[in-house]
């Protein structure tokens, strides 16, 4: 018996509702923007320096006393966290004045001050030279990703349809930022990779539906535009919808099953997929609606229907 998400032959208004897509998505921008403006992001090592330890102790229940014995050891803010269980535990530090080797220095005192019984499973050292040049890259990164998305769907479709695709990314990159700023999960350089992974996946689901979209508009050149939008997204929404639960279903096994280390990968990647099929659905495609979107010659309605039949 095959798995059906939708009908065969669905015929969902959604640009009848366009206004509501875009009040919903407005408020998203804006309160992830206001979101980031007043609790920003809880930087990872790899953005803010400094000296990341992942211990895994011999018995749960210690953060208390190891709180205590690493606040005295002089090496300035000192930040514990439970990893996952109770005996799994982050902890950081702030970066050390003199360098690399005043760092390690730091990281040999905390292993003398915890002794034995710990297994120490990720050390990581980030200067501060080193934690701004990583942040500009990232910016830099996700910044350069969307213009050559821009320029790409430009030269393959027209600069409305580029112009749309680029608000529709945008739309999922300030989402994502705003959903990291308010349950305060560590952003790094993971979170950058996926959030450079969800602007790819985005835009391919959108090149499907324009692909269809410009397909149409050689068919019916005398369609409204509304009623062959709609079309164009209910002809692909199988494909589409397939895609993203398959997809789904993968990261949200990653996301229980493969550690603490890519869980906010995961997460993003499982945010990403939903924002991104909604706004190459509901965004992106009635953009186009308020656009002069040229009609390219080719077969009238007529013909069309008949080769369909």
């Amino acid at each position: 018996m095959r798995i059906k998400l939708l009908p065969e032959n669905p015929n969902y208004a959604f640009l009848s509702k366009r206004m509501i897509f875009y009040v919903f998505s407005s408020l998203l921008v804006a309160s992830s923007i206001a979101m980031f403006s007043i609790k920003g992001l809880s930087y990872g090592i790899d953005f803010t320096g400094g000296i990341m330890i992942e211990v895994k102790m011999s018995e749960p229940d210690q953060i208390g006393s190891m709180r205590s014995t690493l606040s005295q050891l002089g090496l300035g803010a000192v930040e514990l966290q439970e990893f996952g269980t109770s005996d799994d535990i982050m902890i950081r530090l702030q970066a050390q004045d003199g360098g690399e080797a005043a760092n390690q220095a730091a990281v040999n005192a905390v292993k003398k001050a915890l002794g034995d019984g710990v297994e120490y499973r990720r050390t990581e050292l980030v200067g501060p030279k080193v934690s701004d040049e990583l942040f500009l890259n990232g910016i830099y990164a996700v910044v350069s990703a969307i213009m050559a998305i821009l320029i790409y769907i430009w030269f393959r479709f027209e600069w409305q349809f580029g112009l749309s695709a680029v608000v529709a990314l945008a739309h999922d990159v300030i989402s994502t930022i705003g959903v990291f700023s308010l349950i305060q999960h560590e952003f790094n350089l993971t979170t950058v990779a996926a959030v450079l992974t969800i602007a790819g996946y985005s835009i391919n689901d959108t090149v499907v539906v324009f692909d269809r979209v410009r397909e149409n508009l050689r068919k019916y050149k005398t369609m409204p535009m509304e009623q062959l939008l709609n079309q164009s997204v209910n002809e692909t929404l199988s494909r589409t919808t397939m895609t993203s639960f398959t997809t789904l279903l993968a990261l949200v096994a990653l996301y229980y099953f493969g550690g603490e280390i890519i869980r906010d990968f995961a997460f993003a990647m499982i945010w990403g997929i939903l924002i991104g099929t909604y706004s190459s659905i509901c965004v992106a495609v009635p953009m186009l609606l308020h656009m002069s979107v040229e009609r390219r010659s080719g077969e009238d309605d007529q013909q069309a229907q008949e080769q369909q039949s």
